[in-house]
């Protein structure tokens, strides 16, 4: 239960970091077109820090920790959503750079999206075995 603490802690710092770095490198290279870049802090806070507080209380409910697909979910997630926001940061500094990115930074963030959607679908898999198929409470 800590690790996933830590996870959604971990994912708050970077996010509010993400934030102040998007403010201070547009500002600093006055940039006021639209970029990436301002989409990263929202991205990491919902999908990391909020999320893995859902899993947090879902941990607490089910104890998906119990099954063996959840370090599978934990693991691809987590890389999905690392790889999915370092294009993302890649793509929006160079846009306010004024350099060109390429097709190879929506190709690899399109990988990232798509390793995303596997962690997905892993937790629901992992959420499905542990929540019991009748409760006394369902009858």
């Amino acid at each position: 239960m800590r690790k996933i603490f830590h996870t959604a802690h971990i994912y708050m710092i970077i996010g509010v970091i993400s934030g102040l770095y998007y403010r201070e490198l547009t500002k600093l290279n006055d940039f006021t077109g639209d970029t990436q870049l301002g989409v990263v802090h929202t991205h990491l806070l919902a999908l990391g820090m909020l999320f893995f507080l859902i899993v947090l209380v879902l941990e607490k409910l089910f104890t998906l920790t119990a099954s063996k697909l959840f370090g599978w979910f934990f693991w691809i997630y987590n890389a999905g959503l690392a790889l999915t926001v370092v294009m993302m940061t890649i793509r929006g500094t160079l846009t306010v750079l004024g350099v060109e990115g390429g097709a190879a930074i929506s190709g690899i963030a399109g990988l990232g999206h798509i390793i995303l959607t596997v962690g997905l679908i892993l937790l629901f898999t992992t959420l499905g075995k542990r929540i019991p198929a009748k409760s006394v409470a369902d009858i």
